[in-house]
């Protein structure tokens, strides 16, 4: 049998990575997470070291990408229903963070200029089709 480990995916949170691990843990893969402390200890290295990493062994890649690929990566609201754009009616739908507004982009130049985490930021839905953002 093969030790080596192959990537998988990677997050910018370890919340999200140990969702995913978990879910691939309970399938029977075996998983190894790289990097979790260094986000853990400062979430603004996460970008600097790719974030957080999940391993799995070269024999189980194939099942892994299967079991992650089968989990939705879209939003829903809270009757685990996919939500639908307003615009085009597409159910491609992703939260994002938008700083459009004046307190979100003050905010923004504040945590900048202090090198601060932002405190304000105000968050929507945007459609991977249309790029139509909505609340």
């Amino acid at each position: 049998m093969d030790e080596n480990f192959k990537l998988v995916r990677s997050y910018q949170y370890s919340s999200e990575a140990q969702i995913f691990c978990g879910k691939l843990e309970s399938e029977g893969v075996e998983v190894y997470l790289r990097d979790i402390n260094t986000v853990d200890s400062n979430p603004i290295w996460s970008n600097a070291v790719g974030g957080v990493k999940i391993f799995v062994k070269s024999d189980d890649l194939e099942k892994a990408n299967k079991i992650l690929s089968d989990i939705s990566q879209f939003s829903v609201n809270e009757n685990n229903e996919l939500i639908k754009c307003p615009n085009c009616g597409a159910e491609e739908i992703e939260m994002v963070t938008s700083i459009k507004d004046t307190k979100s982009l003050l905010a923004f130049v504040f945590s900048l200029l202090f090198v601060l985490m932002p405190f304000y930021s105000k968050h929507r839905y945007k459609c991977n089709k249309c790029k139509f953002e909505f609340n």
